[in-house]
């Protein structure tokens, strides 16, 4: 019976150590999503503004 218990204790512990790894991992993949997001915007808008007719263009 002890040996089961430590054996059970034993995979609640690597279990939660790739849990920790998961969760660092999916911190990580947020923060670049939120980087990649936020330059798709900035992207978006400066070809919005190239594209855009300009009053100074205009006759």
């Amino acid at each position: 019976m002890e040996h089961r218990i430590i054996e059970l204790e034993t995979r609640l512990a690597f279990q939660e150590i790739a849990l920790e790894e998961l969760n660092s991992a999916l911190i990580s993949q947020q923060a670049q999503l939120d980087r990649l997001e936020k330059e798709c915007m900035r992207l978006t808008n400066l070809l919005a503004e190239t594209l855009a007719p300009r009053d100074a263009d205009r006759p």
